[in-house]
């Protein structure tokens, strides 16, 4: 329940907040779900426009295992998205609650990082910070720690 309502209030304020960020995003997608393999894959939005995507995670409270692990789905969205497979591909993690390491472990990863308060969202990253590009295979660093 409170995942949904985090959701959102990211997602009605998420393409302006990228479009601030010079990401100029046209839509967004929620709940992508599907299969490939063996794998059964989740991700919670999706903004996209004609040459990039971002990729947001939402965490009522935000730990590092949930950096961990989504970069590593990060890793594999060019697989199991073909249909954004030659787009760029940023990742966002979203939370109501968290720590001050925990902010510093998503943005040391490339991650931007948007706080939900309130009735709105807000992404905390400096002014010019940069994400990384993880649409390449060996864009993912997994050693990256907080």
């Amino acid at each position: 329940m409170w995942g949904k309502l985090v959701e959102s209030l990211v997602r009605g304020d998420l393409i302006r907040l990228l479009n601030e960020r010079k990401i100029q995003v046209q839509r967004t997608i929620q709940r992508v779900e599907g299969w490939k393999g063996t794998i059964n894959y989740e991700f919670d939005i999706i903004a996209v426009n004609d040459d990039e995507i971002v990729i947001v995670e939402v965490k009522t409270t935000l730990k590092s295992d949930s950096i961990r692990h989504f970069i590593e789905k990060l890793g594999h969205a060019r697989d199991w998205l073909n249909e954004y497979r030659d787009k760029r591909i940023y990742g966002a993690v979203a939370f109501i609650h968290t720590e001050d390491n925990v902010i510093t472990h998503a943005r040391n990863a490339g991650l931007l990082v948007i706080q939900a308060t309130g009735n709105s969202a807000t992404i905390v990253n400096e002014p010019g910070f940069q994400p990384k590009n993880f649409s390449s295979p060996d864009s993912i660093n997994p050693s990256v720690s907080k």
